[in-house]
């Protein structure tokens, strides 16, 4: 199993968007759609996805923590893909 992946430090009252690219996994394969679920101390503002990519913005988060970003897709020939980002949260 591959190790979850990592994005800079967010500061808990910015609202950033986070992208996830997907090429390497998908092969000739296409995002047909893409789900997002947070920690409860995150706050997902919208989604949404290209044929390889996904992308979240988020808002919030508690000082210190480390938030988990499950992002689940669905592809066009019917795989279905979880990716798992941790997001520290500090104050910046």
């Amino acid at each position: 199993m591959a190790d979850n992946l990592a994005w800079s430090p967010k500061d808990p009252n910015e609202v950033l968007d986070y992208t996830i690219n997907w090429v390497n996994r998908l092969g000739t394969d296409t995002i047909s759609t893409s789900v997002f679920t947070v920690d409860s101390n995150l706050t997902v503002g919208s989604t949404s996805n290209t044929s390889t990519t996904t992308t979240v913005w988020l808002s919030g988060g508690t000082e210190g923590a480390t938030g988990n970003i499950l992002n689940r897709v669905t592809t066009t020939n019917g795989r279905t893909m979880d990716e798992t980002v941790l997001l520290p949260i500090r104050s910046k």
